[in-house]
């Protein structure tokens, strides 16, 4: 039986196909070379005494449909750099996220904080067409990936001055990533095969992580009590969407969590 994951997989390499056809690989490498990236440093935006808020842009997801019917996303992240976040990660997925590209290169050009490209990042196209985005980070999920195909993936982010976050779910996964050079280490506590949330399990990791890289817990953070439960767990930084973008007041509910 195919899994959620696999599916959006599926997906994305036949939306890369047909954007290659519009704009061929050679092209968006040319433009990527001469683009400038890696402005704001994302790395050293998630370092820190108190816990680091990624702040997520995300109108809709598989597992909980449209969050925000409104979707005034520049007015989001106005709010986010308000609340203090550390970084802002953007989904330009469009099927089952309803991102876009457009939606990110909005909000790079309103938004001075760093700023990730969260999407199913599988081929050397995405990562080019990420420098052309300005984007300062990029999603490598090593589930999707494998530890070879990360690899050359994280080696052309690091050329065009981008960082990584390896997203991992196994002790496996976190050593591949960590022996691929990779500094930002997240674990999922939502399981991409079939969206359910385990809010323990990056805790389970930690260990595993070297000190000297940033951990980063994503997703499962519903209140204030879960982010103190993720930062006494030794989370560096939480990666949070549909709890911020569910608040009355988005600034008033991240600052609170920027200050656990």
């Amino acid at each position: 039986m195919k899994n959620i994951l696999q599916e959006i997989c599926e997906r994305t390499l036949k939306r890369v196909e047909e954007e290659s056809k519009l704009v061929p690989l050679s092209e968006v490498k040319r433009q990527a070379l001469n683009a400038k990236v890696g402005t704001y440093g994302f790395l050293k935006a998630l370092k820190g005494r108190n816990l680091r808020v990624i702040a997520e842009v995300k109108k809709a997801s598989p597992s909980k449909g449209v969050i925000d019917e409104e979707f005034d996303y520049l007015s989001i992240a106005d709010d986010y750099k308000k609340g203090g976040a550390a970084a802002i990660s953007c989904l330009t997925e469009p099927h089952y996220f309803l991102g876009s590209d457009k939606i990110f290169a909005d909000i790079r050009q309103r938004a001075d904080l760093p700023m990730l490209r969260k999407d199913f990042i599988l081929t050397e196209y995405q990562v080019y067409s990420s420098a052309l985005l300005k984007a300062d980070c990029i999603l490598l999920i090593m589930t999707a990936l494998g530890r070879d195909k990360a690899k050359r993936l994280y080696e052309i982010a690091l050329s065009l001055g981008m960082d990584a976050l390896f997203e991992c779910r196994s002790e496996e996964q976190i050593e591949d990533a960590q022996g691929l050079g990779g500094r930002i280490i997240g674990v999922n506590n939502r399981n991409l095969a079939d969206f359910s949330v385990d809010i323990n399990k990056a805790a389970r990791y930690r260990a595993l992580v070297d000190k000297n890289n940033v951990f980063v817990s994503e997703s499962g953070v519903m209140s204030l009590s879960d982010a103190r439960a993720r930062r006494a767990a030794g989370a560096d930084a939480i990666l949070v969407g549909e709890y911020l973008m569910k608040s009355t007041d988005r600034a008033a509910a991240l600052r609170e969590l920027a200050n656990v």
